[in-house]
């Protein structure tokens, strides 16, 4: 089996979680390998190079390498299109971190040039792998809750304001592009759409009460209407000292679920012979334990996030590469949870309830051979 060689753009926080999932995830052993760290400022290059056992260059001089096949995009979100479009130019296939871009136009032009390049791009949405969610939509696609009725998604966090100060970027509408819904809250949009349907109108409000000297929202509610007719209720924030945990819950006309801080906690189907017809389990029949998924020492990276979500995505890119297949969640995906986010802003802007743009008519991207090196 051959592996892939990957080039990561951006040292930082997850850059550092890229390279080192890389590098140290036992499944990508044979799939992948980090040949090279690139960063604007050397000293974090250097240091991230030095823990992986890779190497150190700049950002030109990676893209050159004729011994990378992928570039693993860490960097602004402002960013993902100029670098990703320059590594497609340069033969390569593409990972960006979330989100795909921060304006709609952006990421059409880096989907376009990944299709014209005839080569992969994905965005990642880790939270599609793990395992609660994996285990949820499985039930979803059985039908276990009957009608989809509603969801509740909420995303309570904390950035003090050291972390809007810590960089220029950090907050501005150029490279951020949102706050605390398009830099945080993204992974759950792209979530509760995953597993409930796109989301195709939206009503919204957005607020900045807890930082200053930041031109995007730290606080935004919104009411989702998805495709089947189901609704959902959104709260994402930077603003909730200390920080609670991330919560999605879905609920059907015959089943519920609750997945907080990614672990299935809530779970409750009615079976065949149940009477649904007046007040239910009331709260009673957590079918959660039964339906968990068995859990699997992991230690937390230094980023704090754990390493599997990333490193099983990588390795369905790395399937896709091989398999000359797209990605579980390519560009189209990531462009999904981008626009719905885009039309959240634009409610929450004149007060309107905003219908969410459709993506553009594309033609299949052609397949394109793999020249990896031998594992």
């Amino acid at each position: 089996m051959s592996r892939l060689r990957f080039g990561v753009i951006g040292c930082g926080v997850i850059g550092g979680l890229h390279a080192r999932v890389l590098s140290g995830y036992a499944p990508l052993a044979e799939r992948a390998r980090l040949v090279a760290v690139a960063s604007p400022s050397p000293q974090r290059a250097r240091r991230l190079a030095e823990e992986t056992g890779s190497e150190a260059t700049d950002v030109a001089a990676l893209l050159d390498r004729s011994d990378i096949d992928v570039i693993s995009v860490c960097t602004p979100s402002g960013l993902h299109a100029e670098l990703g479009l320059r590594a497609l130019a340069a033969g390569k296939h593409v990972v960006v971190e979330k989100p795909v871009e921060v304006t709609a136009e952006a990421a059409d032009r880096l989907i376009a040039g990944a299709r014209q390049a005839g080569r992969a791009l994905a965005v990642i949405s880790q939270r599609r792998f793990d395992p609660a969610s994996r285990m949820l939509r499985s039930a979803l696609d059985a039908g276990e809750f009957g009608t989809l009725t509603s969801g509740l998604v909420e995303v309570p966090l904390w950035r003090g304001q050291s972390y809007y100060d810590s960089g220029d970027w950090r907050g501005s509408r150029a490279l951020d592009g949102g706050g605390a819904l398009l830099n945080q809250g993204v992974h759950a949009v792209d979530l509760v759409q995953w597993l409930m349907g796109p989301v195709v109108e939206v009503a919204a409000h957005t607020a900045l009460k807890g930082h200053h000297g930041i031109e995007v929202e730290d606080v935004v509610t919104a009411s989702l209407r998805h495709a089947g007719g189901a609704l959902t209720s959104l709260l994402a924030t930077t603003a909730a000292y200390p920080g609670r945990t991330t919560r999605l819950t879905v609920h059907g006309d015959r089943g519920s679920a609750v997945i907080d801080n990614d672990e299935l906690t809530w779970f409750h189907a009615a079976g065949p012979e149940d009477d649904t017809s007046a007040y239910g389990a009331y709260g009673a029949g957590n079918q959660a334990a039964e339906r968990r998924p068995a859990p699997v020492a992991e230690q937390r990276d230094a980023s704090g996030l754990l390493p599997s979500p990333h490193g099983d995505q990588l390795l369905d890119f790395c399937d896709a590469v091989t398999e000359g297949r797209p990605p579980a969640v390519d560009g189209e995906e990531g462009r999904r949870a981008l626009r719905t986010v885009l039309a959240v802003y634009e409610a929450a802007r004149t007060g309107a309830v905003v219908q969410v743009a459709p993506a553009p008519e594309t033609s299949p991207a052609p397949s394109a051979p793999m020249t990896p090196e031998p594992a």
